[in-house]
C-alpha cells in the first residue's frame, strides 16, 4: 500500500449510491441535538455558573474544570480509536450513538442537584461534566463516521460545514430559551427578557442555570430520532461484536504500526492533535475568564454567547462553500491565523487596560452591557473566533474524510478523536497548572498561543490536491 497523498474516495456501498436528500437532512439534525451540550454546558451557563457560584473563587473553578476536562480528554483519548476500528468492523453506528448520547443526555440532567451551598454540589458537577463529555463527543465519533456514506466527495466540506451550522443554530436556540425564559439574575429575579423564570424556577440558587442540563439532555433526546429514523445506517457485516472487536483492534494496531504508509493523514491529524487542544480550551474557560476578569454574570455571558454563535452559525455557512472552492487545508490555516491573533489580544486586556499597557476606565456598576472598553473589545474578539472557529473545525472534519482510505471511516475519526483529545488533558491541565501557580487567569490563557502555532507549522506540511 502506498502513502496516502491524496483525497480518498468516499466508502459508500456503490458509486452513486447516496441516499435522497431527507436522510441527508436527518443526519444534520445530530449536530443541531448535541451541540446544546457545548453551548450550555461547557461554555456559556454552567461552567460559569459553576466557577462563581459553587467554588471559593473564579480561578478555583477554572482550575477545577480544567481538571475535569482534561480527564475526560484523556478516556476519550485512549477509547476512541479502539471503539471506531469495532464500529467499522461490525457496521452499524447508530446503536453506538445511541449508547453514548443516553450518557451524555443522563449525565446533564444530573447538573440540575447541583445545588449552592450543598456538599456534594462541586463532586457532582464535575463528575457529571466529565461524562457528559465523554458520551457527547463518542456519539460525534460515529456520526461523524456516516458522512463518507451521505454525499459526493466534491460536497463534503458544504455538508460539513452545514452540519457545523445547524448545530449553531440550535445552540442558539437553546440558549435563548435559557436566558430568556430560565434563567434569572440573582439580583433583579428576572430573565434576560425580563420574565418571572418558568416553572417557579429559584433565582436565588441559580435553577435557571442550574436547568440547562435538563434541558440539554432532552433537547438532545427529541432532536436526534430524525437521523435514527430516516438516515440509513452502515450494513452490518455480520461479525459478532467478539469478533469485531478482535478485527477492529487488529486493523487499529496495523494502521498506527505502518502510520508512514498514511504519511499525510497521519500528519494531518497530529496537527489536529494540537491546534484542536487549544480550542477546547479556549472554549472552555473563554466565558470562566470573562466572569473572573470583567465580573460578567450568566445574563453578560449569555448576550454574548448568543452573538458569538450568530458569528458561527455564518462562519460555518461561508466556511463549508469555501472548503469545497479552495480546500480545507487553506481554510484552516487562516483560521489558525485569526486565533492566534484574537488570543493575542485577550491576554491584553484585563479591566483596566487594553494593549498591555494602555489605561482605560475599568467596568461601573450600572453602566450597562459590555459599557468598559476592554469588554468591548474582548466582545469583538470572541465574535472574530466564533466566525473562525466553525470553518476550521467544519473544515478538519471533511479534510479527514478526503484523506482517509476507503471504508475506514469510523477507524479514522476514532483517530480523528484520539487526535482531539489525546493531549485534550494538556491544554486545559497547563491553564489550570499556571492559574492555579500564578493566581491569576491570564497566565493560564497565555499557552494557548504556543498550541495554536504549533498546530499550523504541522498542518502546512500536508500534502493534498487542490479541492475540484
Amino acid at each position: 500500500m502506498t502513502a496516502v497523498t491524496t483525497e480518498a474516495s468516499p466508502e459508500a456501498g456503490i458509486a452513486g449510491s447516496y441516499p435522497p436528500r431527507r436522510a441527508v437532512v436527518a443526519w444534520l439534525f445530530f449536530d443541531w441535538a448535541c451541540q446544546p451540550f457545548f453551548t450550555l454546558i461547557t461554555t456559556f451557563v454552567f461552567a460559569p455558573f459553576f466557577a462563581a457560584r459553587l467554588t471559593a473563587s473564579p480561578a478555583e473553578g477554572q482550575a477545577l474544570w480544567g481538571y475535569a476536562t482534561g480527564l475526560a480528554g484523556l478516556v476519550i483519548a485512549v477509547a476512541s480509536p479502539v471503539l471506531g476500528a469495532i464500529a467499522d468492523a461490525s457496521g452499524p453506528k447508530k446503536p453506538w450513538i445511541a449508547c453514548f448520547g443516553a450518557a451524555m443526555a443522563l449525565a446533564s440532567a444530573a447538573l440540575w442537584w447541583a445545588v449552592p451551598g450543598a456538599s456534594f454540589a462541586v463532586p457532582l458537577a464535575l463528575v457529571a461534566f466529565a461524562i457528559g463529555t465523554i458520551g457527547a463527543e463518542f456519539a460525534t465519533v460515529f456520526n461523524n463516521s456516516m458522512m463518507p456514506r451521505l454525499v459526493p466527495p466534491e460536497r463534503l466540506g458544504r455538508l460539513s460545514g452545514t452540519g457545523w451550522a445547524t448545530g449553531y443554530v440550535g445552540g442558539l436556540i437553546s440558549l435563548v430559551i435559557t436566558l430568556g425564559f430560565l434563567s434569572a439574575s440573582p439580583e433583579t429575579g428576572r430573565t434576560l427578557m425580563g420574565f418571572v423564570p418558568l416553572f417557579g424556577l429559584d433565582a436565588a440558587t441559580s435553577a435557571g442555570d442550574r436547568a440547562a442540563g435538563p434541558l440539554t439532555g432532552l433537547w438532545f433526546l427529541v432532536f436526534v430520532m430524525p437521523m435514527f429514523l430516516l438516515t440509513p445506517d452502515v450494513p452490518a457485516t455480520g461479525a459478532s461484536l467478539r469478533e469485531a472487536a478482535g478485527r477492529g483492534v487488529r486493523t487499529l494496531l496495523g494502521t498506527i504500526a505502518h502510520a508512514r504508509r498514511h504519511g499525510p493523514v497521519m500528519r494531518f491529524l497530529l496537527a489536529n492533535m494540537v491546534y484542536q487542544d487549544g480550542l477546547v480550551a479556549l472554549f472552555a474557560f473563554g466565558g470562566i475568564y470573562a466572569a473572573g476578569v470583567f465580573g460578567w454574570g450568566t445574563i453578560e455571558i449569555g448576550v454574548f454567547g448568543i452573538l458569538l454563535t450568530i458569528t458561527g452559525t455564518i462562519g460555518a455557512f461561508v466556511g463549508g462553500r469555501l472548503d469545497d472552492a479552495v480546500g480545507s487545508k487553506p481554510v484552516i490555516l487562516g483560521a489558525l491565523g485569526i486565533l492566534i491573533a484574537c488570543c493575542i489580544g485577550i491576554l491584553s486586556l484585563s479591566s483596566d487596560r487594553i494593549l498591555f499597557v494602555v489605561p482605560v476606565e475599568p467596568p461601573q456598576p450600572g453602566d450597562g452591557l459590555y459599557a468598559s472598553l476592554p469588554e468591548q473589545v474582548y466582545l469583538g474578539l470572541g465574535l472574530l473566533i466564533g466566525l473562525v472557529a466553525g470553518p476550521m473545525q467544519a473544515a478538519s472534519r471533511s479534510l479527514l474524510v478526503r484523506l482517509a482510505p476507503e471504508g475506514r471511516a469510523g477507524e479514522f475519526f476514532g483517530l480523528f478523536a484520539l487526535s482531539g483529545k489525546v493531549t485534550s488533558f494538556l491544554a486545559p491541565t497547563m491553564v489550570a497548572i499556571a492559574t492555579q501557580a500564578s493566581g491569576t487567569q491570564t497566565a493560564g490563557l497565555a499557552v494557548l498561543v504556543l498550541f495554536f502555532g504549533t498546530g499550523a507549522a504541522i498542518l502546512a506540511g500536508v500534502r493534498t490536491r487542490p479541492a475540484s
